[in-house]
């Protein structure tokens, strides 16, 4: 349940960071981190796990944007990553990085939180869609794993 909650937070974080013109299109360590430290003020949270967690896969994530932005448009045929909902774009960018990059988090429990997000917070359509395109990632990474 912890991870729940620290996925949420995720998805929060990288809404904001999404919507903000002046740092979505850029990767920079020291502004991430001045974000993150006024994300938890906003957003106090005193369990250490849930922050350790989120701040892990929201590094991760923004770090390696560009990658993963590549992989959502190659797996989501028909559909320009621009012009999907924000909520499921970035549902889409943090779970594409556990499944690539936290070989620790079984690829099923990554979609089945990525789907419940999605229920949660997007609809009942974008929760199937999101649901297709990381089967499809998970089932191509089993076939290739990285060497």
């Amino acid at each position: 349940m912890k991870r729940r909650v620290a996925r949420e937070y995720v998805l929060q974080f990288l809404y904001a960071w999404d919507m903000n013109e002046k740092l979505r299109n850029s990767y920079d360590y020291n502004t991430v981190q001045e974000e993150l430290e006024s994300f938890w003020e906003r957003n106090i949270v005193d369990n250490k796990d849930i922050k350790t967690f989120a701040n892990k896969i929201i590094e991760g994530t923004l770090e390696n944007l560009s990658q993963i932005d590549g992989i959502i448009k190659n797996y989501a045929n028909k559909w320009d990553i621009d012009r999907m909902i924000t909520i499921d774009r970035n549902i889409l960018r943090f779970s594409i990085y556990e499944i690539l990059f936290c070989p620790d988090i079984p690829f099923q429990v990554t979609i089945n939180e990525a789907v419940e997000i999605a229920k949660k917070y997007s609809t009942k359509e974008s929760a199937a869609f999101i649901n297709g395109i990381l089967d499809r990632i998970a089932k191509e990474k089993e076939k290739c794993p990285p060497s």
